[in-house]
């Protein structure tokens, strides 16, 4: 029974971890999306949270995609006078989303995701050899 719990908390592990590459996409795809109208707000980071439960049914803490905030980081001023978005002054205010920063968070997301879809194979291989012990 111990190898099955591990095959639903390494899935809750890897469907958390998806839902966090998710949301990176989204930032990364928003990096350069500027208000619409003259003054208005561009597009605003979000950042994904974790949170952990105890599920009765399989007896076990497993983890979840909890709340996704917004950054309330300041957004950067940039000049150009003749974008669409520009304020009376000329700036245009840019996300809060630094790609740099979204690309690491993105590698480590993918690592995690890695580490859990092994946990998955290895468990799979071991109940495998248990099963051929147990017929031969």
């Amino acid at each position: 029974m111990d190898m099955i719990k591990s095959l639903f908390i390494s899935a809750s592990g890897l469907k958390a971890q998806n839902g966090r590459m998710r949301v990176i996409a989204e930032n990364i795809a928003n990096a350069d999306s500027t208000a619409k109208e003259p003054g208005g707000e561009p597009y605003r980071r979000k950042i994904p949270t974790f949170q952990s439960h105890f599920d009765r049914e399989l007896g076990a803490e497993v983890v979840e995609l909890g709340r996704i905030s917004e950054d309330r980081s300041a957004f950067e001023e940039r000049y150009m006078p003749g974008h669409p978005a520009a304020n009376a002054q000329g700036y245009v205010l840019e996300p809060n989303v630094n790609t740099l920063i979204e690309t690491t968070d993105m590698r480590e997301a993918q690592r995690s995701y890695e580490a859990n879809l092994n946990v998955i194979e290895s468990t799979r291989r071991m109940l495998q050899r248990t099963i051929d012990i147990l017929r031969g």
